[in-house]
């Protein structure tokens, strides 16, 4: 995509996750808005951005087919919030995970905002009904929630108010697509939304297997890493089971009876602290110290492994439209 796109994004909070949204937004040549309260924070954003954006044109990872200097050309920072939404086609929020500050805003972009911008937020685990309701422009308001990080891990959780218009849903689905990402539709709200209630369902049963000596934390990350998460990086777990089988009907009969005596045995909610906390954090440290030094380095990594990642799906999704 060489062209610059019509219409302009803003990104509201300019951290990690702005960061990000803004990165993506410009791959696909759209102008972005980074806004901040404080010029010194957008600056050092934009420092951020630059550095982080050369860097992948280096190593080949970088998204869309404009340069470097031409997507970080397109952001630019701005802590006046009624300049920086003037004519903007999409809002997306990325300001710290708290209610009253998340509410104090939409109520401020609510009293200048035209009607046509989508007002998007990022957050993970507050439900629409918390953050729009009472809003004149409910109608355009939207949670797009980002897996961390948004750069390189491409879903985005859509969850509607009940008074969202189907219009914005599909328009933000558009977008999502247009700039690479994978959005998935909510039909409504659900407290933790998909993903984070499937990420604690693992979560949970990975605390209690440790918990109770059944195996190791890093055995257990092996499970995870060297197992299931093989498979979920292409296909997920229902279709898992229907290529486990001749059918989902078939893994059903197969398998019914055995997962419903299993989940039986499943035990409490684990609170999440206590000794099995001093456990885990100790198993965790060894192989990676809880400093700053040693976070940043594994993170690093991380990401290096999730963008190849990316890259591979995205090699394998073209051989198979080739293919077919």
């Amino acid at each position: 995509m060489d062209l610059v796109q019509e219409g302009r994004v803003v990104i509201v909070g300019s951290g990690l996750i702005g960061c990000s949204w803004a990165m993506l937004f410009a791959s696909a040549g759209f102008q972005v808005k980074l806004y901040d309260i404080v010029q010194e924070q957008v600056t050092k954003a934009l420092e951020k951005i630059g550095k982080e954006l050369k860097e992948l044109g280096n190593t080949g990872m970088l998204k869309g087919t404009l340069t470097a200097d031409k997507q970080l050309s397109l952001i630019s920072g701005c802590t006046d919030l009624k300049a920086a939404v003037e004519g903007a086609i999409y809002l997306q929020e990325c300001t710290p995970e708290n209610l009253e500050l998340k509410k104090k805003i939409f109520g401020q972009l609510d009293l200048i905002v035209s009607n046509d911008v989508i007002l998007g937020s990022s957050t993970s685990c507050l439900m629409p009904t918390k953050l729009f309701t009472g809003l004149k422009h409910v109608k355009q308001c939207i949670v797009a929630h980002p897996v961390n990080p948004p750069y390189y891990v491409p879903l985005v959780e859509l969850v509607p108010h009940p008074e969202t218009e189907p219009s914005t849903v599909e328009k933000t689905y558009a977008l999502m697509k247009k700039i690479g990402q994978s959005p998935v539709r909510l039909t409504k709200e659900i407290d933790g939304f998909a993903l984070n209630r499937l990420q604690y369902a693992i979560i949970s049963e990975a605390w209690r297997l440790v918990g109770d000596g059944v195996i190791s934390s890093d055995d257990l990350d092996l499970v995870m890493s060297d197992g299931l998460g093989m498979r979920y990086a292409f296909i997920g777990p229902l279709e898992t089971m229907h290529l486990n089988a001749e059918g989902m009907l078939n893994y059903c009969d197969r398998y019914r009876e055995g997962m419903i005596r299993v989940l039986k045995t499943f035990g409490p909610i684990p609170d999440f602290a206590g000794k099995t906390e001093q456990k885990i954090n100790q198993a965790m440290c060894e192989k990676t110290p809880a400093d700053p030094e040693h976070l940043n380095a594994r993170r690093h990594w991380r990401d290096e492994c999730l963008a190849r990642l990316a890259k591979l799906k995205k090699e394998i999704k073209s051989d198979n439209t080739h293919n077919l």
